[in-house]
C-alpha cells in the first residue's frame, strides 16, 4: 500500500518529510491535480446557464460528480447530494435551515466527542430558537454511552448529531445503534463523516441515515468543496440556506419560487473545479478499494500505538479500536514543545485541542499530540516518527 506514495507529487518534492497530519487535511494525488488543471485548460466555464459548448460540458461534468458521490455513499438519488464548501459549511447549512422546522423546547442531542463544527451550530440554536441541547457522554474506554442515549431519548428529541469517527479518539461510533434509538421516537440523525469517509465505506440508504456530511480535502480531494446528503423528503421541506442566483424558478417583486433540492441550497457560482477534483478523488479511492484502505489503515494504526506505548510517560487518549488517528500526551512535557521540535525534524503532526475542547476537558488534558495516517504512510514513517519523538523527549525531559 505504501507504493501509493508515488502518486503524490508533494512527496516527490519533499522525499524526507513524514506527514502524519492527514486527519487535518490529506495530500493530493496526481489524478486530482491533473483533472483540475485539465478542466481549467480545456473546458472551464460557469454551469447551468450557458448555451455554448464549454458551459454545457462543465455542467455535464459537475452533474456527473453529483451522481458519483451519491453512488459512493449509497444515496438513492443524486438530488439528495448538496455541494457545500466543506463539512463545516454543510452542518451550518443544516443547522440554519432545519432550525426553521424546530420550535421552543425541542431537544437536540450532540455527543461529547464532537468537533466544534458539529457542536457550535447546535449550541447556537439554544439562543436562536430556544431548543435545548443535551450531551451524549463518552465513557473512559472512548466509547459513547449508548445506554445513556436509550434512557434520554424521547419524542422531544428532534435531532441526534454525532460523528462517524472521532477526530481525536479515532474510534468509529456505532451509527447503526444510534439511528435505531433515534428513529424509535421519530428523531432524525446527522452523521459527521469528516473523518470516517476516507477510511470506511458507509451506505447511507442501508443504515437509514437522515443527514451525512463530509469534506473533499480529507479524502484526497481539493479544499473548498464538501457534501451534505439529506433524504429527499427532508430536503424538500427545508427552506434555503442562502439566497442568490441559480436557485430560483422565478422572481418577481411580489413572489419568489425556489427550485427543488439540491439547487435551492446551491446559491451562486459553486466550486466547479473543486467538484471535478472531488470526483477524481472518489475514483482514486474506489480504484484502490475502501476495504483495502480500511484494513491497511487499521494495521498501521495498531503498529503506531504499539510503538508509542513503548515510550515511558506516553498516555494514549485513543483506544485499541482507533483507526488512522492516535492522540496522546507525554507526562510532564508540553505537547506544543514536542510538536514544534518534531516539525523542525520534518515530522508533521497536529498539536492542540483539535477543535474538540470539551472532549479534552473530559479526559483532563489541556492539549494533545495527534498523529494521523493516510495511504501514503507506512511503517517506515512510523519508525521515523518514533525515533524523532524519542530524540525530542531526551532534550525536553
Amino acid at each position: 500500500m505504501s507504493n501509493f506514495r508515488k502518486y503524490f507529487p508533494i512527496f516527490k518534492q519533499n522525499p524526507k518529510i513524514v506527514y502524519l497530519d492527514s486527519g487535518a487535511s490529506a495530500q493530493k494525488p496526481d489524478c486530482v491535480l491533473e483533472s483540475m488543471t485539465k478542466f481549467y485548460e480545456t473546458t472551464y466555464a460557469n454551469i447551468h446557464r450557458g448555451l455554448y459548448e464549454f458551459s454545457e460540458k462543465s455542467t455535464e461534468l459537475y452533474d456527473e460528480v453529483r451522481g458519483k458521490v451519491a453512488k459512493f455513499i449509497g444515496a438513492k438519488d443524486p438530488s439528495e447530494i448538496i455541494f457545500t464548501k466543506g463539512t463545516t459549511d454543510a452542518i451550518n447549512l443544516l443547522a440554519s435551515s432545519y432550525s426553521k422546522l424546530l420550535k421552543k423546547n425541542d431537544e437536540i442531542i450532540v455527543s461529547e466527542i464532537e468537533h466544534h463544527s458539529n457542536l457550535l451550530p447546535w449550541k447556537n440554536l439554544e439562543d436562536v430558537v430556544c431548543a435545548k441541547v443535551k450531551y451524549l457522554p463518552v465513557l473512559d474506554d472512548c466509547e459513547l454511552d449508548y445506554d445513556w442515549l436509550e434512557k434520554n431519548i424521547s419524542p422531544n428529541v428532534k435531532l441526534v448529531c454525532v460523528s462517524g469517527q472521532s477526530n481525536v479518539l479515532g474510534v468509529k461510533n456505532d451509527i447503526q445503534r444510534i439511528i435505531k434509538i433515534a428513529h424509535s421516537v421519530g428523531a432524525k440523525v446527522l452523521v459527521d463523516g469528516a473523518q470516517l469517509t476516507v477510511h470506511s465505506k458507509l451506505d447511507v440508504s442501508l443504515l437509514d441515515v437522515d443527514f451525512y456530511a463530509f469534506s473533499g480535502h480529507k479524502i484526497y480531494g481539493p479544499t473548498g468543496v464538501g457534501i451534505l446528503y439529506g433524504k429527499k423528503e427532508l430536503l424538500d421541506v427545508m427552506p434555503p440556506y442562502q439566497l442568490g442566483g441559480d436557485m430560483v424558478e422565478s422572481v418577481s417583486l411580489d413572489k419568489v419560487i425556489f427550485k427543488q433540492a439540491p439547487s435551492k441550497f446551491e446559491a451562486g457560482t459553486p466550486p466547479i473545479t473543486e467538484v471535478v477534483g472531488l470526483g477524481s478523488a472518489i475514483d482514486f479511492l474506489e480504484n484502490i478499494g475502501m476495504e483495502k484502505i480500511e484494513d491497511y489503515s487499521l494495521k498501521l494504526t495498531q503498529y503506531l500505538q504499539s510503538e508509542l506505548l513503548k515510550i515511558s510517560g506516553v498516555r494514549i487518549l485513543s483506544s485499541k479500536k482507533s483507526n488512522a488517528i492516535v492522540s496522546f500526551v507525554v507526562d510532564g512535557v508540553s505537547s506544543f514543545d514536542i510538536g514544534v521540535m518534531l516539525g523542525q525534524k520534518g515530522v508533521c503532526v497536529r498539536v492542540g485541542k483539535h477543535c474538540a475542547e470539551p472532549l479534552h476537558n473530559r479526559f483532563g488534558v489541556d492539549s494533545s499530540i495527534r498523529a494521523s495516517v493516510g495511504i501514503y504512510n507506512d511503517e517506515n514513517d512510523i519508525d521515523k516518527f518514533i525515533d524523532a519523538l524519542k530524540n525530542v523527549l531526551s532534550l525536553l525531559r
